[in-house]
């Protein structure tokens, strides 16, 4: 089976953001430049999922959708409960009163799953673990090629044992949530480069690179270590096709933001941040409970990207985030593909 990354006119990938980032308009720019769309399954239903699908298909022939594997990880109740009363005056600030109960669920899991086998993309990738063996082969057959989201060589290592086609190796700098399998364990701080090439080490799978992509530099650099393709995300952000948030987009572009951080405060899952206030009113004291604790502060942080309130609004973003800039799409792949040819 081809891969469809190697028939892309670049070797840069739009990566899948979740929660508005990732639309449709901003899949079509970035092909349209040159790279490999993908389009962010996490957080849709089925629905919603398929017309985006449907949307992007008029326009783009070959892309990839990302789907997020569901924790079957229990919540300590206890815990979620005092973490719930830690956020009760957050909250307050918007007039909301959080549910103590945790909520949890599969994301829409086996629907999303029975869409693409029903209507295949040419690529799926999986966020947060490995699917069953049993479908990585099912999406085989329909002419699909599987990726795998890692962060350490021995996940690479079990996602070649599932059968995956290739992997998307995340160092910790990227933005947003990280990929690992085990959301318990301290994230080490590895270069991206030193981790593919680590990854390679143990593994004979194509590989694209996630995480400080800041500019072409970085780009040659990933690809030198033998990654196949680059993915690019936080510095997307702020282009005009983007769905960010206003909020978030000021905060980008704020200087009063001077660093990222590694935090489970938004959603009981470690992702890569701005640090705000919230952020350290609250480390430390989120209990591993995803999706639970995304639910939980969900009311609390749509009400804070609404009131234009920075400070309580998850702000993902990767080390990188300063060269995110305004403008195009077009502009920031056809800048980043300065580094191909380093």
């Amino acid at each position: 089976m081809t891969d469809p990354l190697l028939r892309s006119p670049l070797p840069i990938v739009a990566a899948p953001m979740a929660g508005g980032p990732t639309t449709v308009l901003l899949a079509r720019a970035v092909a349209s430049a040159g790279a490999f769309p993908f389009l962010a399954g996490g957080y849709k239903t089925r629905e919603a999922l398929a017309a985006e699908i449907d949307a992007l298909r008029g326009h783009v022939s070959e892309f990839g959708v990302n789907l997020f594997v569901p924790s079957d990880d229990p919540v300590d109740a206890s815990a979620f409960a005092a973490y719930a009363e830690e956020l009760a005056e957050e909250a307050a600030v918007y007039g909301l009163e959080l549910e103590a109960t945790p909520v949890t669920d599969d994301d829409d899991w086996d629907a999303k799953l029975a869409l693409l086998l029903e209507t295949p993309v040419a690529v799926v990738s999986f966020t947060f673990g490995l699917p069953d063996p049993a479908d990585v082969v099912r999406l085989q057959r329909v002419g699909t090629q599987v990726h795998a989201t890692v962060t350490t060589p021995d996940e690479a290592s079990r996602a070649r044992q599932a059968g995956v086609d290739g992997l998307i190796v995340q160092g910790p700098s990227a933005g947003g949530h990280s990929a690992t399998f085990d959301p318990t364990r301290p994230i080490e701080p590895w270069e991206t480069a030193e981790l593919v090439r680590a990854v390679l080490d143990v593994v004979d799978l194509p590989v694209i690179a996630a995480g400080g992509v800041d500019g072409p530099d970085a780009v040659w650099a990933l690809l030198r270590a033998g990654a196949r393709a680059v993915a690019v995300g936080t510095l997307l952000l702020r282009t005009d096709e983007a769905g960010t948030s206003p909020t978030h987009r000021m905060a980008l572009g704020d200087p009063r933001f001077t660093e990222t951080v590694l935090t489970r405060a938004f959603t009981g899952r470690p992702a890569r941040a701005l640090r705000n206030g919230f952020v350290d009113r609250h480390v430390g004291s989120a209990p591993n409970a995803y999706p639970a604790v995304h639910h939980l502060t969900r009311a609390l942080r749509q009400a804070a990207a609404k009131a234009g309130d920075a400070d309580r609004l998850h702000l993902w973003a990767g080390t990188g985030w300063r060269q995110a800039t305004e403008g195009p799409a077009a502009a920031v792949i056809g800048h980043l593909a300065e580094g191909v040819s380093a």
